[in-house]
């Protein structure tokens, strides 16, 4: 079966709940790193924000990649793309740009990043006789 014949708003939503799944594996996994809570706490020292504040926008990030579980099965065509061609190239920002150098994030990062590649790929071509 190729993804011709995939409805294309079920591929973009099962994307995303592999690309979800993906980063809670990743956040399940690294609370077994010794010494991450410092890690966490030159973060914040590093950018200036506390502590409360990279969790509030940890779990803002994760909100909305589980909204788009959601919203790419509901949306219609237009909307659809237009969200989807915003939340992803963001999402890939969010995944990199916060990311470490442990191995099972870079396996994980490596497999949420493909997935947003081809989220944004599909939506990119996605026509209009397709919807």
């Amino acid at each position: 079966m190729n993804s011709k014949n995939i409805d294309k708003k079920v591929l973009l939503s099962t994307l995303w709940i592999v690309v979800m799944f993906s980063l809670l594996k990743a956040d399940i996994l690294s609370l077994f790193i010794p010494g991450l809570a410092e890690e966490l706490t030159q973060t914040a020292v590093i950018t200036g924000a506390s502590i409360p504040q990279l969790m509030l926008f940890g779990a803002v990030m994760g909100t909305v990649g589980i909204a788009m579980i959601f919203l790419s099965r509901y949306l219609n065509r237009s909307a659809n793309r237009w969200v989807n061609l915003i939340v992803s190239p963001l999402y890939i920002l969010y995944i990199v740009g916060g990311g470490t150098f442990y191995p099972h994030y870079i396996f994980l990062a490596t497999v949420e990043v493909i997935c947003l590649v081809f989220i944004f790929w599909n939506v990119l071509k996605w026509r209009e006789s397709e919807a």
